[in-house]
């Protein structure tokens, strides 16, 4: 990319940026000035960082309505600062009453996990992946469609994450205090945009494993 066509992709940000600000003027509900004010999202999305899903718009919901959090692979690592960080704004602040782990079919990081090639420093991000393959190498190595077997990986690595969101400490305090959250694991078909239920969801510690029970 030269130098006018790089001045070119950025005029355009600046001017979608533009047509916002014009929409928002016009704009006569008076949502944008409670936005003003605060945000009182019910939902925390925990997601990939891939361009082609977007949260709001996948839900249906507006600005302020879904508060976010997104990396490679939609991942929930016990070490993340930052993931953490925002699990607890979310839920002990904001008090939101669900968190949705969603992955998404064609996911790079999962095809990279999955593959021998080194790509950077994101291998190391990505043995996390490789951690929830060793899970159900099992299964996993049944499948000999490579397609199908980074389908599946998509859908573990949700299940996986959800398992391990639900065993913080933060979530695990929150149940012990209210009844109103719920934790759901889901992944996204980019071709139909359809958000697909794994019947992973969790209210309670009841059913995660007793090791990871606080008392």
């Amino acid at each position: 990319m030269g130098k006018n066509d790089l001045e070119k992709s950025f005029r355009k940000i600046i001017e979608g940026n533009k047509d916002w600000v014009d929409f928002v003027k016009k704009d006569t509900s008076g949502r944008f000035e409670q936005l003003a004010q605060g945000q009182h999202p019910e939902l925390l999305w925990i997601g990939c960082a891939d361009s082609r899903v977007p949260a709001n718009e996948l839900t249906g919901n507006r600005p302020g309505e879904v508060f976010v959090h997104r990396n490679i692979a939609n991942m929930c690592v016990h070490s993340d600062m930052n993931m953490l960080s925002v699990l607890d704004f979310a839920v002990n602040t904001l008090h939101v009453k669900h968190i949705i782990v969603a992955g998404h079919y064609g996911c790079g990081g999962i095809a990279a996990a999955l593959s021998r090639q080194q790509h950077g420093i994101i291998d190391n991000w990505l043995s996390h992946v490789k951690d929830v393959y060793r899970i159900h190498a099992k299964e996993l190595d049944a499948i000999e469609d490579i397609e199908e077997k980074k389908k599946r990986l998509v859908e573990l690595n949700v299940e996986e994450q959800v398992l391990n969101l639900c065993s913080t400490s933060i979530i695990q305090n929150a149940w012990k205090e209210r009844h109103n959250l719920a934790v759901h694991g889901m992944v996204i078909d980019i071709c139909t945009g359809e958000l697909i239920d794994l019947n992973t969801t969790f209210t309670s510690n009841g059913s995660i494993g007793e090791i990871f029970v606080y008392d």
